[in-house]
């Protein structure tokens, strides 16, 4: 898929020109109509024009980028249908900085977009989440506070607007993710997910898969695993370790993101550095 990073590559560079790659969360007084903050489960449909480029499914619906994730769509749902799995996939990356949320957030609008599909787009990168982020919207109450206070998941979801698309978002940050993520609540929060929306696809963007241990209980929760790497950035021994700590999931595939710029990453933690604040 690196025609996907290609035409990504391409609006970076016209977008570094004006203004920054993810813009912050909508906060001015005079906002579009029916775009607001904290947007809770039972406000309206969000409607807001999102112009951020690296949105290539929904800002350029006929390049040749959107085409390759409307075959990766097609590739999961004939699996779906064949009963390979269950509507419900983890979306992580060996490390931090290779495209892991973008992917999921394109994969999400091109489901969405199509009248048979149903999505939830679950935003599991508790340390660094930023789904909403390039959405332009933001929400006081998410995933882990249905895992902690009890919320029940339909208070908590955001009707992005796109499609049939709905977020379920961070949530309030934690002091240790893992156990969160290893919690028997969160067992339960995700076999209801799956129970009750069972006619939805779901798509689980985690954190990097090598520093951090919660995608490895994500992926014993859902149906496949999707696994992100980038050209350049990606070195065989990291995605050896990859494959190996998911030797015992169904890994549906690999989306290769080709780019002939890489930025350091400070080591695994520098990216994903954790504040409590």
């Amino acid at each position: 898929m690196s025609r996907i990073e290609k035409a990504i590559e391409i609006a970076t560079r016209k977008r570094n020109k004006a203004e920054p790659a993810i813009p912050p969360p909508i906060s001015s007084p005079v906002e579009p109509e029916g775009v607001g903050q904290g947007v809770r489960p039972s406000s309206p449909e969000v409607t807001i024009q999102y112009n951020n480029p690296y949105l290539i499914t929904a800002n350029q619906q006929n390049s040749p980028a959107s085409e390759q994730y409307r075959k990766l769509k097609s590739l999961i749902v004939k699996l779906s249908q064949m009963g390979e799995l269950d509507r419900a996939m983890m979306v992580t990356s060996p490390i931090a900085g290779e495209g892991k949320t973008l992917t999921s957030l394109n994969l999400a609008i091109t489901m969405a977009q199509e009248f048979d599909h149903t999505v939830l787009l679950i935003e599991a990168d508790v340390r660094k989440p930023s789904v909403l982020k390039y959405l332009g919207l933001e929400s006081q109450a998410g995933l882990t506070d249905c895992v902690l206070d009890g919320l029940d998941v339909s208070e908590v979801l955001i009707k992005t607007g796109i499609g049939s698309l709905s977020i379920l978002p961070s949530g309030r940050k934690v002091a240790n993710p893992v156990e969160l993520f290893s919690s028997n609540r969160m067992d339960a929060i995700m076999n209801e997910i799956k129970q009750r929306y069972q006619d939805r696809y779901i798509i689980v963007d985690t954190t990097p898969l090598l520093p951090f241990a919660e995608p490895q209980y994500i992926a014993n929760l859902v149906g496949a695993v999707l696994l992100v790497v980038r050209e350049g950035l990606t070195t065989p021994e990291k995605l050896k370790r990859s494959l190996e700590i998911l030797k015992n999931n169904n890994l549906l595939g690999i989306v290769s993101n080709g780019v002939s710029r890489v930025n350091s990453l400070q080591g695994y933690y520098g990216y994903y550095g954790y504040n409590q604040d």
